[in-house]
């Protein structure tokens, strides 16, 4: 359970960047090199390896050379971890919110 969570705050760190949620959502319609990915950023090629570098460490993404051209890919089975943490805390949700409504919507016998 321990390195469970220890790979999910990895994943929510790496995550925690709109630079880097933009990289792992534009993967998900399939792999893609470092120049296509850091062409919508306004920042310098090192500064964008940084990012790349951070979703890596946290497993989020592959990374494989052919020549001078690094390519990226997403990690299905990290993104899965992060699927399964949030399925866990909705139904931990919905289960509070439908108690909450039977309480609230419970007839009540009329007062005396």
């Amino acid at each position: 359970m321990e390195q469970y969570q220890s790979q999910l705050d990895g994943i929510f760190q790496a995550l925690a960047d709109p630079t880097r949620r933009a990289v792992v959502g534009r993967l998900g319609r399939g792999p893609a090199s470092v120049g296509e990915l850091a062409a919508p950023f306004d920042m310098a090629l090192p500064s964008f390896m940084k990012h790349i570098h951070m979703l890596e460490g946290a497993g989020l993404i592959r990374t494989s050379k052919a020549g001078r051209v690094r390519t990226c890919t997403i990690e299905q089975t990290r993104l899965a971890a992060v699927d399964g943490w949030l399925s866990e805390q909705r139904a931990i949700w919905e289960g509070r919110t439908d108690r909450l409504e039977q309480f609230v919507t419970q007839d009540k016998e009329p007062k005396k």
